[in-house]
């Protein structure tokens, strides 16, 4: 069995009716491709249409030249990618760059400093980490990221976040009798190649389908994923309770070497 990060809809679901928009979309991209599966609201439910999240620090919202406090193990190369309005961040430190054992943790910046507000064993791409991320190529991007839309297939345990729930089009993507059929109860969508705003199932690719997408935070299966990053329950409960879209949440992600530079 395969699990994949970049999460394409499994044939199934054109046998689903919750989840027959999202095959619309992928065939509208040309990128329905079989047996892939497990890479795998706010209180406002506010809408954040826009650009991907992509790691640029000259992108509007970004902080420029590195201002405020620097993240533990986070250089000024990738510190200054961090925007300014950030007051949350999701720390994936990878043990290393072709590993797929990495460690989650929570900061929430206050006043002048990040406070650490929980850590979990995690498990990232089955082949590393990479600054230049290509649809299976089995590794994680490197980067900052925004996280603005979560979900899963059980329903809102508390999010901030806007969830989206929906047992079809999360379940759609799980193969018969597969042994992680509860990696997409909840997910948290990392905002790689894709629009903000929209359902993490949504299939959309800004930067073109192979610089992949569907890239998501979701429950840990214990190995490594084709690009996503895993949490184990307790975490992801955490997460989707404490990200607050009002703090502009970003996931600071990559290789401990990297992330230091």
């Amino acid at each position: 069995m395969r699990t994949s990060a970049e999460i394409q809809p499994f044939s199934r679901s054109t046998r689903r009716g919750g989840a027959r928009h999202a095959i619309s979309a992928a065939l509208a991209c040309g990128v329905l491709l079989a047996g892939t599966a497990a890479c795998a609201g706010t209180d406002e439910h506010r809408s954040h249409v826009g650009a991907p999240g992509v790691n640029n620090p000259s992108a509007p919202g970004s902080s420029g030249p590195e201002a405020g406090p620097r993240l533990p193990g986070v250089g000024s190369r990738t510190g200054k990618r961090v925007p300014a309005d950030a007051h949350q961040a999701v720390v994936v430190y990878g043990d290393d760059a072709d590993s797929a054992e990495s460690t989650v943790v929570l900061y929430e910046k206050q006043g002048t400093t990040w406070k650490r507000d929980g850590s979990w064993r995690a498990h990232n791409g089955r082949l590393g980490w990479t600054t230049d991320h290509r649809m299976d190529d089995e590794r994680s991007p490197v980067g900052v990221f925004s996280l603005t839309d979560a979900g899963g297939s059980l329903r809102d345990p508390g999010s901030r976040l806007r969830y989206w729930y929906d047992d079809n089009a999360f379940a759609s993507m799980i193969e018969d009798g597969d042994d992680h059929v509860h990696d997409f109860d909840y997910v948290i969508a990392i905002d790689y190649n894709r629009l903000k705003g929209v359902p993490p199932f949504d299939w959309s690719r800004p930067d073109g389908v192979e610089k992949g997408g569907g890239i998501w935070l979701h429950l840990d299966h214990g190995d490594g994923t084709s690009a996503c990053v895993t949490v184990p329950e307790s975490g992801m409960r955490t997460l989707l309770r404490t990200l607050d879209p009002r703090l502009h949440p970003v996931v600071v992600m990559g290789d401990r070497e990297r992330l230091s530079a």
